[in-house]
């Protein structure tokens, strides 16, 4: 509809034109920047959809959140900290190491707050990608790099009449802290990673908890302690004791992958550790069979915590196995028809670890939609970072490239040295893009799941975000990481399209 005579012209949304847009601030977003910033290349800009830099570990504020891989791994080989006070780090901890790396090589300069990508797409004619934002502004760059990772957006379940719900509800990844949980009736739907730590430092506080768990997670011990001063002086003053600390500490948790892949039935041992742990904490026989699993451990995430089962026996813990039925203005009702009181919901469910391209969110050659292309196929890229039809579009923690066993900071390092050599080959011969052969990401992906078929992660008996709907695997790197970077050292041309640039 035309506008009428005489009115102003609307304005056009601000675009702003850089070689690079890099669309996240965490690991993955900030691991890219630093890398350019290093090579010389300072033409680039960063969304961030929040307020400060630190994705994952700025939103997951929850109490009790800290990562489950061991500090000296969890950070950057480029950017040891010496001052770590745990050997597994705590979110706060966490995201003060993220800013401290963002100050530190002038990062902030390239960062656009508060600008969520609401979607991306690719100009054929200009070989340019244009991001735009939810408040309207828009970016042009030759290249785009998503690094916003599978955590980053929450999965809440569909459940009727949760619309309804008169108390407070919210995601342990958006934690409401204004909420004050004392005295109330708490109900928490989900057993994963995150609940197995808030929940222990909730139900102290709370008048009731009912636990609503479908599926038991193998959780272990978690061999975490306070770091000495004097180990902190050392890596300090001696550097090269933190970097063989951090060889050591990788290496034994990459051995780690042979029970996953190759041995699938060591993982007995595991499972048998895990229950001794159960029966250490948990005296009654009833509860006890309600939090052991039945399936292979390693299927589902194996998770560790050392005051988790102490929690779930508490006498104001209720563990709920009964599938939610129906949320009422003040109650849940379960598939076992009774009706519990609620005052404040908490889902502690994930994330919308399948939907790592939202519908929208990169529009590629021909108006190919990546989101729709991969709920038909299930999420496939070469080497996890790039897409055929998708050209100058490379992606970070993309298609199988988790993890079970090690550190995600080594697959994000090795994806930008991939990325940073085929940013330099560009300029180098002077591509207008690049765009990786339908051929050799379908053989790639094959071999993938070729090798991801005997694992236990597919055939432990379970259900677990690691597989789709269809039951494909693809989420996880099927072995060592050391063979992930050896795949990912150098940009390979031939295995791409290559446009030269127009003239």
């Amino acid at each position: 509809m035309s506008s009428p005579p005489g009115a102003p012209t609307p304005a056009a949304p601000p675009v702003e034109k850089t070689s690079i847009v890099i669309v996240g601030t965490g690991f993955a977003g900030l691991c890219m920047a630093i890398k350019l910033k290093q090579a010389g290349i300072h033409d680039f800009v960063m969304l961030e959809r929040g307020d400060d830099v630190g994705g994952t570990w700025r939103d997951n504020h929850y109490p009790g959140a800290a990562c489950d891989v061991p500090s000296n791994v969890y950070s950057f080989s480029f950017e040891p900290n010496p001052n770590w006070t745990r050997s597994f780090p705590t979110q706060p901890e966490l995201f003060e190491y993220q800013r401290h790396c963002a100050r530190k090589y002038g990062l902030l300069p390239h960062v656009r707050l508060n600008a969520e990508m609401t979607g991306s797409r690719y100009d054929e004619a200009t070989s340019t990608w244009t991001v735009s934002t939810r408040d309207g502004r828009q970016f042009v760059g030759q290249v785009l790099v998503s690094g916003i990772g599978g955590l980053s957006n929450p999965a809440y379940p569909d459940i009727p009449g949760l619309d309804g719900f008169q108390g407070q509800a919210f995601h342990s990844a958006t934690w409401d802290h204004t909420v004050d949980l004392r005295g109330k009736r708490v109900a928490v739907i989900g057993s994963g990673a995150s609940a197995i730590q808030f929940v222990p430092q909730i139900a102290p506080k709370v008048a009731h908890l009912d636990y609503y768990q479908r599926t038991p997670p193998w959780v272990l011990p978690k061999p975490d302690r306070p770091m000495k001063s004097w180990e902190r002086t050392m890596f300090r003053t001696l550097p090269i004791t933190q970097k063989l600390y951090r060889w050591l500490t990788y290496w034994t948790l990459e051995l780690r992958v042979l029970g996953f892949t190759r041995f699938p039935a060591a993982m007995k041992m595991v499972e048998n550790w895990g229950k001794r742990h159960i029966a250490k904490h948990v005296k009654d026989p009833e509860l006890r069979r309600k939090l052991t699993p039945t399936y292979r451990a390693g299927c589902k995430r194996i998770l560790m915590a050392n005051d988790y089962y102490q929690a779930v026996a508490r006498p104001n813990v209720e563990v709920i196995t009964d599938r939610v039925q129906a949320v009422r203005p003040h109650a849940i009702v379960a598939a076992d028809g009774r009706e519990r009181p609620v005052d404040v919901i908490i889902f502690g469910t994930g994330f919308k670890v399948q939907e790592p391209a939202p519908v929208g969110a990169f529009i590629g050659k021909g108006g190919v939609d990546l989101g729709t292309l991969w709920q038909q196929t299930g999420g496939e890229a070469f080497r996890g970072t790039t897409v055929a039809g998708f050209p100058n579009l490379f992606m970070i923690v993309g298609p199988n490239t988790g993890l079970g066993h090690n550190s995600m900071i080594f697959m994000i390092e090795s994806q930008v040295r991939y990325i940073m050599d085929a940013i330099q080959t560009m300029r180098r011969r002077k591509l207008a893009s690049v765009d990786v052969k339908p051929q050799a990401q379908a053989d790639y992906n094959a071999r993938i799941q070729q090798m991801l078929g005997g694992t236990v992660w597919n055939t432990g008996g379970c259900k677990s975000w690691y597989l789709n709907a269809q039951g494909k695997n693809t989420t996880l790197w099927p072995t060592f990481t050391f063979r992930f970077r050896g795949e990912l050292s150098r940009f390979d041309p031939g295995s791409y399209l290559l446009q030269g640039a127009q003239r």
